[in-house]
């Protein structure tokens, strides 16, 4: 995130969730109520290049947060999951039951903080919610790391710059808007709500890479060259979601479909070029 995007009413800490002395400080001078953890290494393809920072952040910094939920009684944790802990789906859709068999460190980092946030409530009685979220987008979002697929095309159409599209263009994921991730952590925070539970977050759909590109073409009316690469390490070439149980226990369903979060996306980035 960036410092410009903050709302000026939050009280903002800059520290490395690794940094215990650090993070203990800071819950002591918030003694915060709830919780809510995104905090994370999210790239898969640094997760594949580098697992010991994956681990020491995604595993390590959320033992930190979780110790220190417990030492100051806080009432709930909400955690920020992922699809990738599914690896090549067992079934589609997604749901909370399918197996979870990831195939990058940090698909494994995000399953092993679900089992910690399991034993935190039984040996602490810590609630939590952890939210498994689709491939989220929108305004607002980095196009100059590693991840978000849509982000990163939408600046390089504007900018007129080439498209890198990796494996065969055809793998789909399940995009979700930020605006639609974020209502479902609200609703989580309240209290009696998802309480030590998990929950698919996204849309139900999957969007090939191939069609973003070309979703993307029609908005800006323009056509950049593509350029081919090989299939990353870890990606997974079909992944879709089921969040029935999150419309049935939060009350929680997507509003916005992709042709307008691309829309949207592409007009924040209009904005700031």
């Amino acid at each position: 995130g960036k410092n410009t995007n903050l709302n000026p009413q939050a009280r903002f800490f800059r520290v490395d969730i690794t940094d215990e002395d650090s993070l203990n400080k800071i819950f002591d001078s918030v003694q915060p109520e709830v919780v809510c953890h995104q905090a994370a290494q999210h790239s898969v393809a640094v997760s594949t290049k580098n697992p010991k920072l994956d681990a020491r952040v995604n595993v390590l910094g959320l033992l930190n947060i979780l110790t220190n939920c417990s030492r100051l009684g806080v009432r709930k944790i909400i955690f920020a999951s992922s699809g990738a802990t599914y690896g090549t789906p067992a079934r589609l859709p997604l749901d909370e039951e399918v197996e979870q068999r990831p195939e990058s460190p940090y698909g494994i980092t995000k399953m092993v903080a679900e089992h910690y946030l399991r034993y935190w409530k039984e040996a602490y009685g810590l609630a939590y919610t952890a939210l498994r979220y689709g491939n989220v987008y929108g305004p607002r979002q980095d196009p100059n790391g590693e991840a978000g697929v849509i982000a990163i095309f939408a600046k390089r159409f504007l900018n007129q710059e080439t498209i890198r599209i990796d494996w065969d263009g055809e793998q789909q994921k399940d995009y979700v808007y930020v605006e639609d991730v974020a209502r479902a952590n609200l609703i989580a925070m309240e209290p009696g709500y998802g309480d030590n539970d998990i929950f698919c977050i996204a849309t139900g759909k999957g969007t090939s890479v191939n069609e973003i590109y070309n979703l993307l073409a029609a908005q800006i009316g323009y056509q950049p060259e593509i350029v081919r690469a090989p299939r990353r390490p870890g990606d997974i070439h079909l992944a879709y979601f089921d969040c029935n149980k999150a419309a049935r226990i939060l009350g929680w369903k997507p509003t916005v479909d992709i042709e307008q979060g691309i829309r949207a996306t592409v007009e924040h980035f209009k904005m700031i070029e």
